[in-house]
């Protein structure tokens, strides 16, 4: 399950946010507790970034076949 509050963020939110955990995991002074962490917050951005995708393509097939009912 992802997190409300990830659930909450625009797609550029999570995106921006991801960046900045890559920023922190990739720097020499990051303990691995808290590489842990932020790892584990990066899967569920990712996640969360993948359903809304997921979501759009979905519109669009839907839409797409709405017009080739009509």
């Amino acid at each position: 399950n992802i997190p409300v509050d990830i659930k909450s963020k625009s797609l550029n939110e999570a995106k921006s946010e991801i960046s900045s955990i890559l920023g922190k995991l990739e720097s020499e002074g990051v303990d691995l507790e808290s590489s842990t962490k932020e790892y584990q917050r990066l899967l569920y951005l990712s996640r969360h970034v993948e359903s809304i995708f997921k979501e759009r393509i979905n519109k669009i097939r839907s839409k797409r076949k709405k017009n080739e009912n009509e």
